[in-house]
């Protein structure tokens, strides 16, 4: 339904996603050369449904990966990462459970 790589403008943040991208020092080789040649300031990855947020020192991006907020896989808790954007500055950063599910 969607491109498998999605990039677009919120406020003055080039935001770029893909389901499948890994995280700072482990990045998916599909999206590696995109990131090296032209880092977005914003970058959010998942399909490992482990919550993570770092900032990539070394290209100047702050990576999310919201979690898991599916009911299937083999994790625990339903996560998801909400942040404010203004301008280019990033704050309120707030991670959310939706709550537990079993995996049985």
């Amino acid at each position: 339904m969607y491109r498998e790589l999605n990039r677009f403008k919120v406020e003055d943040v080039d935001v770029l996603i893909k389901h499948i991208g890994g995280y700072p020092g482990n990045y998916d080789f599909s999206v590696r050369s995109t990131l090296f040649a032209n880092p977005p300031q914003l970058f959010v990855a998942g399909h490992s449904h482990i919550l993570r947020v770092k900032y990539d020192r070394t290209l100047g991006l702050l990576h999310i990966n919201p979690g898991a907020a599916g009911i299937q896989g083999w994790h625990k808790d339903r996560t998801l990462v909400r942040l404010t954007i203004d301008g280019r500055e990033f704050k309120d950063l707030e991670v959310i459970t939706l709550g537990s599910h079993s995996t049985h």
